[in-house]
C-alpha cells in the first residue's frame, strides 16, 4: 500500500502564533513608511494611524470568526466560497491574497535596503537577492524552525520601537504642544492629509489576515486563532500610536518624509548618537516582515492547490521538511522580481489596494454567512451590524484610495 501523502504539521502555540502575526503586523510597515505618512498627515500623524486601525480592526473582528468557523488554510478563498459559493470567485481571490503578499515581501525587502546601507554600502540589487534567498530558503526550511526565528525577530522589533519611544519621548511642555495642535479641528487639507496618511498607515497593519493561513499548523486553532489575530492588534495600535505621536513631537517633518530609515532618524536627532542599535533592530524588523509575507503566500498556495484551483504541483508537502517546498521557492522568485521592478510606495500602495478589495468581499461572505439560519456555530462571533461596517468602510477606503490614484 502506498504511505500517505505527508501534510502540514500542527505546532504552533498561541503565543507564537501571536509573535507571529505581531511580528508581521510591526514589521510590514512602521519601520519603512512612518517617514511617508508624518511627510502626509504632519502633525495629525496619530490620527492617520487611529483612522487606519479602525478599518482594519473592523475586519480583524470578521476574521476573527470566519477562522473560528473555517480553520485552514487558504482561509480567505475557503470563506468566500462559503459565502458565495462561486469557485471563480474564491480562486481569484485566493491568487489576489497570494499577490498581496508577494508585493508586500517585495515593499519590505526593499525598505531592507535603507536599514542595511547605514552599515555597508552594499549595490541594492545585491542586498536585495541576498535577502530574498535568504528568506526563501528558511521558510523552506520548516513551519516551526520559520516562526521561532519570527518570534524571536518580533521580540527585537517590538525593543526596538520601544527604546525610540523612550529616547525620544518629548518634555512635557513639547508633548503638551504636540497633543494640542493634534486636538484642534482639522480643516479639509489637513483631513485630506490624514485620509492619505491612513492609506499608507494602513499597509502598517496589513499581517493580521495572514494568520488564519497556517491554521492548519496551528494549536486548537478554533479558539487560539481568534484570539491571537485580535491580540496581535491591539498591541500594534498602541505601540504606533506612541511611535507616531513621538515622530510628530521630534519637530523633523521634512526629515522624516526624505528619510529612508526614518526612525534611525528621529533616534539620531533625539538621543544625538550615531543609529547603529536602532538600525540594526530594524533590519530585523522588517527581515521578520518579509519572511512571514513568504510563510503566508506559500501556505495559500498550498491551500488553494489542496482545493484543486490552482496546479496540485504547488500543494506538494516536502516529507522531511513538513512544507510545500515548491510553493515556497516559486513565491521567493516572484517577491524577488517585484523588489527589482518597482519602489517602495507603489508597492506599498499597491499591496493596500488589493487587501481592501479582498476585505470588503471577506465582511460581506461573513454578512452573508451569518444570514445561514444552518451556519450557527459555538465559536467565536460577532454581531451581524460588524461584517456590514467593515464592507462599507473597506469599500469606501478602496475608492477614495482609487480616486486618489487617479486624479493624483
Amino acid at each position: 500500500m502506498n504511505a500517505p501523502a505527508p501534510t502540514l504539521k500542527r505546532s504552533l502555540s498561541l503565543t507564537l502564533l501571536t509573535l507571529y502575526g505581531l511580528g508581521n503586523i510591526l514589521g510590514a510597515g512602521i519601520y519603512v513608511l512612518i517617514g511617508k505618512v508624518v511627510a502626509t498627515a504632519g502633525i495629525f500623524t496619530p490620527w492617520s494611524f487611529l483612522f487606519a486601525s479602525l478599518l482594519a480592526g473592523l475586519t480583524a473582528f470578521s476574521y476573527a470568526e470566519l477562522a473560528s468557523r473555517y480553520p485552514v488554510s487558504a482561509g480567505e478563498a475557503v470563506y468566500l466560497q462559503a459565502g458565495f459559493d462561486f469557485r471563480y470567485l474564491s480562486a481569484g481571490v485566493g491568487i489576489l491574497i497570494i499577490l498581496a503578499g508577494i508585493v508586500s515581501a517585495a515593499a519590505i525587502s526593499r525598505g531592507f535596503v535603507g536599514y542595511f546601507q547605514q552599515f555597508f554600502a552594499w549595490p541594492e540589487a545585491l542586498v536585495v537577492i541576498a535577502l530574498v534567498a535568504a528568506l526563501g530558503a528558511l521558510a523552506s526550511w520548516g513551519i516551526v524552525e520559520s516562526v521561532r526565528v519570527a518570534a524571536l525577530f518580533t521580540l527585537i522589533e517590538i525593543f526596538g520601537l520601544g527604546l525610540i519611544v523612550v529616547v525620544a519621548w518629548p518634555p512635557l511642555d513639547a508633548l503638551g504642544a504636540s497633543l494640542g495642535a493634534m486636538a484642534g479641528p482639522p480643516d479639509a487639507g489637513a483631513w485630506h492629509g490624514i485620509l492619505l496618511g491612513g492609506i499608507l498607515a494602513f499597509y502598517a497593519y496589513i499581517g493580521f489576515e495572514d494568520m488564519v493561513n497556517v491554521a492548519e499548523e496551528v494549536r486548537d486553532p478554533l479558539k487560539n486563532m481568534p484570539r491571537a489575530i485580535l491580540l496581535a492588534l491591539i498591541v500594534s495600535t498602541l505601540i504606533y500610536f506612541a511611535v507616531a505621536l513621538v515622530a510628530v513631537a521630534s519637530g523633523a517633518v521634512a526629515e522624516l518624509g526624505a528619510s529612508n530609515a526614518p526612525l534611525a532618524t528621529i533616534y539620531e536627532r533625539t538621543a544625538g548618537r550615531a543609529p547603529v542599535l536602532i538600525s540594526a533592530i530594524a533590519l530585523a524588523a522588517v527581515v521578520n516582515g518579509a519572511l512571514i509575507q513568504i510563510i503566508m503566500a506559500s501556505r495559500v498556495c498550498y491551500g488553494l492547490a489542496r482545493q484543486g484551483w490552482i496546479p496540485t504541483v504547488l500543494g506538494r508537502v516536502e516529507a522531511r521538511t513538513r512544507t510545500p517546498v515548491i510553493a515556497t521557492l516559486l513565491v521567493a522568485a516572484l517577491v524577488l522580481t517585484m523588489a527589482l521592478l518597482l519602489p517602495v510606495e507603489t508597492l506599498a500602495r499597491f499591496t493596500s489596494l488589493l487587501l481592501l478589495t479582498v476585505f470588503a468581499l471577506i465582511n460581506l461572505a461573513l454578512w452573508r454567512i451569518q444570514r445561514n439560519p444552518l451556519s450557527s456555530h459555538e465559536g467565536f462571533g460577532v454581531p451581524r451590524w460588524l461584517p456590514l461596517a467593515g464592507f462599507a468602510s473597506s469599500t469606501a477606503f478602496l475608492l477614495y484610495q482609487l480616486s486618489y490614484s487617479l486624479v493624483g
